[in-house]
């Protein structure tokens, strides 16, 4: 009854004319405060009320609607594409709202970013699920939203995310355009074959040009975007409009039921109760609680405790059939033993191969850490392996140092992951660190034909002993205006940057594509290019493979001693550049001694660059100073 009596509310509101009739134009004004509320087609108010009359009274009946099964051709897998700051957590926060997902009362802001870093960065860092159950011509259907990072550091986490859906809304921002982390993942979906719905996010904006950004993702992607959907995720403006294209785009999974399992691991978390949670799609089969399983890369064998699915909490069920998704537990002690991409199947009636694309996650970028006080060796021991249990790409190792102590030599996927580590490091176990800048791993070949990797200079071998060294190198994509060309191909000259490309992608935009060494680019190359652009540039970068080039190991030597910690490995040509300007900055940091330190820079036995940190003099006539004396007369 009082669900009924909330409709009749609803429904005797007078009809108010609507500022997006189509659902899909632009309206030649923009919205004033009092339309944005009721910016809704009449089909899509009519949907509204459709939604609140099924509706279920309670939370604990919406749970148990979202339980029940529906036919498989009416399962939608789909996940959500966008740059950084085009609202695709706004967006994710409105589906579950309209859909009774997540109550009005329980709903805040970027729901399903669970870290208060994620939060704070407007970036999505752990990849999240949710089941959503929603009623179109009084058919229910099951969508299930599969969240994916934007960030080029967890590409592979993307492409096994993608791997799970089968369709993908592209969300762009009305007022900025196609960014390059758009267009990388982008490229991950047509590779996967999913259907991609282009949506125009934030067209409440008085900068908003709809029709220029329709017009440049046609350009850019080759999308047909003559019916992309307008939307304004804040304002709730056409979220009607994307569920029904969900459901009448994206193609239903195939029917595969009776194949033996085969379940795609798309995320891991560490519970300290129940071990490690694992999302997973079923790709083929069923999987129920209490069978023995098998995960096909490690050939480990586990007992399914418990399974269900996630709306966006956990909510346990008994079975989960081909095209669900859904989580399990099976106290599995580590997240290395559930890697994302690896395949899950029964233990007595296996599969006859994995799912293709499981690869081992692998650092490229490579720092110290080193607690300021050498009693904290311990906890950051201890805190690096809670980090190990949520994030299996992350890698760490004893090192010690003359002048920092003792630490660890730890490996990231990249710059950003690298952040995120130091930040939570620092933030959840109240850890004061040093930080060693960061490196890259080097492949050195050696006289007797064997091939050492090495991310730390301190272990490179002695130039007798090596034929040649080996860098990494990436392929780098920057989309610009074309007013900042110039200096940012500046840019990539100083960097070693090999250029490839340049394509004029609009009328006012251009593509830049070069191989760059990534030591050069886990620096301020960033910063630099976001700085030459006044922040309107954006770039992409992928791994491509190693190249040899003219290395040679810097040594600092302070008071003729060498600094191991300060070691770096660097090209030949920019040996003397980073020399000098390491020498400067030391001499400016260290104390004055009683006596004459030298600092020298030095590749080998030669110096190639060096400063003088000059003693502490007594000046011995001070106290003759504001007073004429007479005469002869000792000071």
């Amino acid at each position: 009854m009082a669900t009924t009596s909330a409709v009749c509310r609803l429904a005797v509101l007078p009809p108010s004319p609507s500022p997006l009739a189509s659902g899909l134009r632009r309206p030649a004004a923009p919205f004033s405060a009092a339309s944005r509320p009721r910016a809704l087609s009449a089909a899509s108010r009519g949907r509204v009320l459709c939604l609140a009359a099924s509706a279920p009274a309670s939370s604990t009946d919406a749970g148990q609607d979202r339980l029940q099964k529906v036919p498989i051709t009416n399962i939608r897998n789909f996940c959500i594409i966008a740059h950084i700051d085009h609202g695709k957590s706004t967006l994710a926060d409105k589906l579950l709202e309209m859909t009774g997902t997540v109550q009005k009362r329980d709903m805040k802001q970027q729901f399903l970013d669970n870290m208060d870093l994620e939060r704070e960065r407007g970036i999505t860092i752990k990849l999240q699920a949710a089941r959503m159950r929603y009623v179109m011509n009084n058919e229910p259907y099951c969508l299930n939203l599969i969240d994916t990072p934007g960030h080029v550091d967890f590409s592979y986490e993307v492409s096994r995310s993608l791997a799970a859906c089968e369709g993908a809304l592209l969300v762009v921002d009305a007022s900025q355009g196609v960014e390059a982390q758009t267009l990388a993942n982008v490229y991950l979906a047509l590779e996967s074959n999913l259907e991609i719905i282009p949506v125009l996010n934030k067209i409440d904006l008085p900068g908003a040009e709809p029709d220029r950004i329709a017009q440049e993702i046609e350009e850019i992607i080759g999308l047909d975007c003559s019916n992309a959907i307008r939307c304004s995720a804040k304002e709730g403006i056409g979220i009607i409009e994307i569920l029904d294209a969900i459901v009448n785009k994206v193609p239903p999974p195939k029917d595969t039921l009776k194949n033996p399992l085969r379940a795609l691991i798309f995320d891991s978390y560490y519970d300290a109760y129940r071990g490690v949670i694992v999302y997973f799609r079923v790709i083929d089969g069923s999987i129920r609680k209490g069978d023995k399983i098998c995960f096909m890369a490690n050939k480990k064998e586990y007992v399914a405790d418990e399974i269900g699915v996630l709306s966006p909490n956990q909510m346990e069920a008994d079975e989960l059939h081909a095209g669900e998704v859904g989580y399990l537990s099976a106290s599995i002690r580590s997240v290395a033993d559930a890697r994302v991409g690896d395949t899950i199947t029964h233990f007595a009636k296996r599969a006859e191969s994995a799912l293709p694309g499981y690869s081992e996650a692998t650092p490229m970028v490579f720092c110290g850490l080193f607690p300021l006080e050498a009693d904290q060796f311990e906890e950051l021991r201890e805190a690096l392996g809670r980090l190990q249990l949520n994030d299996a790409a992350l890698k760490f190792e004893p090192e010690s140092s003359s002048a920092m102590g003792f630490g660890f030599r730890c490996g990231f996927l990249g710059l950003l992951h690298m952040e995120i580590v130091q930040e939570r490091l620092e933030r959840e176990y109240n850890l004061n660190l040093i930080i060693t800048a960061p490196s890259v791993v080097y492949r050195v070949n050696c006289s007797n034909n064997e091939t050492v990797e090495c991310s730390n200079p301190s272990l490179l071998p002695e130039p007798g002993k090596r034929r040649s060294i080996e860098e990494p190198y990436v392929k780098i994509e920057l989309l610009t205006p074309k007013d900042y060309i110039g200096p940012i191909m500046e840019l990539g000259q100083e960097r070693r940057g090999e250029f490839k490309e340049m394509n004029y992608i609009t009328e006012n935009r251009a593509k830049l594509t070069y191989m760059l060494p990534l030591a050069e680019m886990v620096g301020d190359f960033f910063d630099q290019l976001k700085s030459r652009s006044k922040g309107y540039a954006s770039m992409e970068y992928s791994v491509v493979g190693y190249r040899v080039s003219d290395l040679v190991k810097l040594d600092i030597q302070i008071n003729g001693e060498p600094v191991e910690a300060l070691s770096t490995i660097v090209h030949k040509e920019k040996a003397y550049t980073v020399g000098r300007a390491l020498t400067q900055k030391l001499k400016e940091l260290i104390p004055r001694q009683m006596f004459k330190i030298p600092i020298q820079a030095c590749i080998g036995a030669k110096v190639i660059a060096s400063e003088a940190l000059s003693a502490i003099r007594k000046d011995v006539l001070s106290k003759c100073y504001g007073v004429i004396y007479q005469g002869k007369r000792s000071c």
